[in-house]
């Protein structure tokens, strides 16, 4: 029954969102998004879609910005990087959008990015955190910390506070993200006098992982290093468990969803992952976050990727209103120029490469909830 009822509110979404699809009109400021609606890693855009909304509803309430309501247009990319690009090159050359939010993963906002440069679109991404990303030019930004600090976090956190010192990196070949973090990880711990003992690698869509389980078993490292997203995830927990591996499996924010929790089951328990945000965190603008997005969704409780859209689509409103211009140049000045942003994830500084300044959140999960354990900031 569950399951019917969320395919009947992803179609009702689906539903509402298509008028959507128009150009905005004259009084309204068109902001094009490009997400994963459907395809493999879908509640990553799904839930990143539902914050920025919630952030438009709460903007447009106040009266929008330059005294013109904001329209969201968005364009499914179906979790595949070349249809990132035509979904990108529709909001520019089609909706005539005059900013662009998206995407979560890496690997698509490195396909789409040159497409928003070239046409001097500013694009800011809620949550891509391979550092190539802003690298691509001056109109691309992101709301996120990056992963050369998600990684040296992690392996912080596992060698000074879990007081671990021989570790496995298990990761996915194919993703951008991935191989990012196992290389920041891998070279936090071998510079801070730990091993890397074993190093294998799996490819995104892959169901049996169990002959590189047994050889990082027979290496013997201390915890596995698992920087995926939840779609194999779960599966390595399990099939680890079940070849008799008992330490723990530590991962990045490609964790972070319910599908984890329900692909792991009890083998994903006593596993640790960093993320943007806890619904737990005690501060003000987590608690009015969560409220206001239960309140919009009927009770869920909003993940990262939702935290992190809402932000995005605040700090995009924000610039546009600094700028006091639709214009592209004017808005990539204001985006550049962001300091101390108060942002529900956190305070937000963009630095020199256009990335976000944030903290990063540890969390570890027990009991089938991820669970609030340490805040690290950045240097």
């Amino acid at each position: 029954m569950k399951y019917f009822a969320h395919a009947l509110a992803v179609l009702g979404f689906m539903s509402v969102m298509l008028p959507a699809q128009a150009h905005a009109a004259d009084d309204e400021i068109g902001i094009g998004e490009f997400a994963s609606m459907t395809g493999a890693t879908a509640t990553f855009g799904i839930s990143s879609d539902e914050g920025a909304r919630l952030a438009v509803e709460e903007i447009n309430a106040k009266g929008g910005v330059l005294g013109r309501q904001i329209r969201l247009i968005v364009e499914d990319d179906q979790s595949k990087p070349e249809e990132a690009v035509t979904a990108v090159q529709k909001l520019i050359n089609q909706n005539k959008v005059c900013a662009i939010l998206g995407e979560i993963a890496s690997s698509r906002s490195l396909a789409a990015a040159p497409v928003c440069q070239r046409c001097k679109v500013p694009m800011l991404s809620p949550a891509s955190t391979n550092p190539k990303v802003t690298k691509v030019g001056d109109y691309i930004f992101r709301a996120c910390f990056i992963d050369p600090f998600q990684g040296g976090a992690m392996a912080g956190f596992a060698m000074n506070q879990l007081k671990l010192g021989k570790f496995a990196v298990f990761y996915d070949v194919k993703n951008d993200y991935s191989v990012g973090l196992r290389e920041f990880f891998s070279e936090y711990v071998k510079t801070h006098g730990g091993q890397i003992i074993a190093d294998e690698s799996y490819s995104e869509g892959d169901q049996d992982f169990k002959a590189q389980l047994t050889k990082i078993k027979a290496a013997g490292p201390e915890a596995i290093y698992v920087p995926g997203y939840y779609t194999e995830v779960g599966l390595i927990c399990r099939q680890a468990k079940e070849l008799g591996i008992g330490v723990p499996m530590l991962g990045g924010d490609g964790w972070d969803s319910e599908q984890t929790f329900k692909i792991g089951r009890e083998a994903v328990n006593g596993c640790y992952f960093t993320n943007h945000y806890s619904p737990d965190e005690d501060r003000a603008e987590v608690k009015d976050f969560v409220e206001h997005y239960k309140k919009k969704y009927t009770g869920k409780t909003p993940d990262a990727m939702a935290i992190l859209g809402y932000d995005a689509m605040h700090l995009m409103a924000d610039a546009i209103s600094r700028a006091g211009s639709t214009k592209g140049k004017a808005i990539r000045d204001a985006l550049a120029a962001t300091r101390n942003f108060p942002g529900a994830s956190g305070s937000i500084t963009i630095d020199a490469d256009r990335n976000a300044r944030k903290p990063i959140i540890v969390l570890k999960i027990e009991g089938d909830k991820a669970k609030f354990v340490a805040t690290i900031k950045p240097n």
